[in-house]
């Protein structure tokens, strides 16, 4: 599975996004994160910033849900697929590096990387788009300025 257009275009709109693991007593975990892009055709990447019980969970079961949405648009996608924990000492770690550190400004240190591979997508829409399908974006976009004062 690869990422469309759409989805990298999504990513880019989106402040941050939501990973989801499973800890080893199988309970879930979501935590929010904001140094993340697209790497290659397929993966996800994200910068483990400040996250141990994120970087156990993955090491303990692989199995991730990542979301994200365009607050304005309240647009964005779930992807399912399956997490690595990128060390510095893999030979892909200095190129994904490089990405994220571009969106950090080097303001942010991290010693690993989360890289997912896709293997599900799903589109997010809010509620507002299903029950009234005449919905614009620009509408949406109004609508979501008021409701968060901006």
């Amino acid at each position: 599975m690869e990422l469309t257009s759409e989805i990298k275009e999504s990513i880019n709109k989106s402040v941050l996004c939501w990973l989801a693991t499973i800890s080893s007593d199988n309970g879930p975990n979501v935590s929010p994160k904001e140094i993340f892009n697209y790497y290659g055709t397929d993966k996800i990447i994200v910068a483990n910033i400040a996250s141990p019980q994120t970087v156990k969970n993955i090491r303990h079961n692989n199995n991730v849900c990542v979301s994200f949405i365009d607050i304005l648009t309240q647009k964005g996608f779930q992807i399912k697929g399956k997490a690595s924990i990128i060390e510095k000492n893999n030979s892909n770690f200095k190129k994904m590096e490089k990405i994220l550190i571009e969106m950090t400004g080097g303001d942010f240190p991290f010693n690993t990387i989360t890289e997912i591979t896709l293997e599900k997508t799903k589109l997010i829409v809010a509620p507002k788009y299903i029950l009234y399908p005449e919905t614009t974006e620009a509408e949406q976009i109004e609508s979501a300025k008021k409701a968060y004062g901006l």
